[in-house]
């Protein structure tokens, strides 16, 4: 039997009463066995939105990083400066430059500098570079780099790794959180830049488990044509999963369509909501 699952949204792009909204994402994460905090947000909001919440920051026994993006990691040195023992789990990648490049205009979205230079203090015992699937314990996996098999998915932006956009960034850091419930798997996403349908298709092969019972977190739909729309509505369906939680970089067409599609067993939500399983 699987111990109890709890799992809090610190941060989001939208928040519950009292609490603080910024473009980002942080999931609290109680799996009964320890504490894990996935992702961090930009930083302004997470350690007072923990407060709040009643949650210790000092507490996160482990950190993952689901991609190196400032919306990810800008909360970092809080973290690391409360949780001094945390492991922290992430792609190498995490650390290179990275920018958007809209209307000709480079816009940088890699990691904060002062974000890399609380990584840099870490001890090395405590810094785990992720660049293969791998097991926390036995029921709780981080996926490591995503096949990218469908057709129709991509990174959902004009992302590059130079100011000049000479180099397409394929976000290869991008990685995912699975944990096993005895009512199938909840899946926790950052932004999915490897595609949502690619990122639970890997999961339900790594863990050999097929029932979803829950996804949570950004689904980077937002700039998705109609096309992947449906087909990524249409993957999901023969997923059936039991929730369906979308947040931060999902998007309002692609949630009409998901509540359309699924009615109830989709529950958006903001900074402040929990989920137990």
């Amino acid at each position: 039997m699987s111990a109890n699952l709890k799992i809090t949204v610190l941060v989001d792009d939208l928040a519950g009463e009292g609490l603080s909204a910024e473009h980002g994402l942080s999931l609290w994460i109680d799996a009964g066995t320890g504490q894990i905090l996935f992702d961090t947000g930009q930083g302004s909001a997470l350690a007072e939105n923990a407060r709040k919440l009643g949650i210790g920051l000092h507490q996160a026994g482990t950190l993952i990083l689901s991609h190196g993006h400032y919306d990810h990691t800008g909360g970092i040195p809080q973290v690391l400066k409360h949780a001094r023992k945390t492991n922290l789990y992430c792609h190498p990648g995490v650390v290179q430059p990275r920018y958007s490049i809209q209307d000709g205009t480079p816009k940088p979205i890699h990691m904060p500098q002062e974000s890399l230079a609380a990584i840099d203090k870490l001890p090395a015992q405590n810094l785990h570079w992720v660049s293969q699937a791998l097991l926390l314990s036995e029921r709780i996996g981080i996926t490591g780099p995503i096949p990218r098999e469908t057709s129709y998915e991509d990174t959902g932006g004009p992302f590059y790794l130079d100011p000049q956009g000479r180099r397409p960034d394929p976000i290869d850091d991008d990685l995912a959180l699975w944990i096993r419930t005895d009512g199938g798997l909840v899946v926790c996403v950052g932004c999915c830049h490897a595609g949502l349908v690619n990122t639970l298709n890997y999961v339900r092969r790594l863990s050999g488990d097929s029932r979803l019972r829950a996804v949570i977190g950004g689904f980077h739909l937002l700039h998705a044509s109609d096309q992947r729309l449906a087909q990524t509505v249409a993957a999901l369906r023969s997923m059936a999963p039991e929730i369906v939680v979308p947040y931060h970089c999902t998007g309002e067409p692609a949630l009409a369509l998901l509540r359309n599609a699924f009615g109830e067993r989709v529950s958006p939500g903001a900074a402040g909501m929990t989920y137990q399983f």
